[in-house]
């Protein structure tokens, strides 16, 4: 089994230009789901473009994603994640619980309804029991129940300190094959996100990215190179004494 670049992934995000000018705050519960079509051909994922006049990111190709919310807590969910994405998720955090990663991968869910229209889960079981206040009640009119059982956990990214914003960001994964329904009207000129395509991950790598994206996009092909299994370790990238460095959860 070959390894993913280490180190030389983390020189390229400590070598991007950023002003460090904010005061020091918390970074805040973020998770990004990263949906692979694996069908046919060279995998392709879905990336979505910010709205350029967005003060974070504008203009840039990303994967769906964003803060993590109360409700992920208390909505409902067929399946569970895989024994290994649970321990990795726990790894390196202040009170680590097998709810909290739980309710992280349904964040992922939640925020890529919201920013693409797409309900991840089956239609096999029911609509959910517990629906939270607002974006989860989708799910249940359209009888879709979140289903974590597809999903991996491919990588983790702290935002370095004294930016405007910090995220603790968990990349997740799963197969378009999980797409149960969508909700027309979430993507469009006025939106968070303008457009949506389907590209393959030379394609993707020729967008205007964030660095960051481009170094999950290495480790992604990675993960498949070796065989795309939850028990690959997750690479987490964080800054240590001014540079980042590529732990192994």
């Amino acid at each position: 089994m070959t390894d993913p670049p280490g180190q030389p992934l983390a020189d390229r995000l400590t070598k991007t230009e950023r002003e460090r000018r904010w005061p020091r705050i918390r970074p805040k519960d973020a998770a990004t789901l990263i949906i692979l079509d694996r069908r046919e051909g060279e995998p392709r994922v879905l990336m979505g473009r910010r709205h350029s006049g967005h003060r974070f990111m504008p203009g840039k190709f990303v994967f769906p994603g964003g803060r993590a919310e109360p409700g992920d807590h208390r909505a409902s969910a067929f399946g569970a994640l895989s024994s290994r994405a649970v321990e990795a998720l726990m790894a390196r955090t202040l009170r680590p619980s097998p709810a909290h990663g739980r309710a992280l991968a349904l964040a992922a869910i939640r925020e890529t309804f919201e920013e693409t229209g797409l309900l991840l889960g089956t239609m096999v079981n029911g609509a959910p029991e517990r629906t939270p206040v607002g974006p989860w009640g989708a799910f249940a009119e359209q009888g879709v129940l979140p289903d974590l059982s597809p999903m991996q956990f491919a990588a983790r990214a702290i935002t370095p300190p004294r930016r405007p914003k910090r995220f603790d960001t968990r990349f997740f994964t799963i197969d378009r094959d999980a797409i149960a329904g969508e909700v027309a009207g979430k993507v469009g000129p006025e939106a968070e996100l303008v457009e949506l395509a389907w590209v393959s991950l030379s394609e993707a790598r020729r967008l205007e990215l964030p660095t960051i994206t481009g170094v999950i996009l290495d480790e992604l092909e990675a993960r498949l190179t070796n065989g795309f299994v939850p028990e690959l370790p997750v690479p987490f990238y964080h800054e240590r004494r001014g540079r980042f460095v590529r732990d192994l959860l």
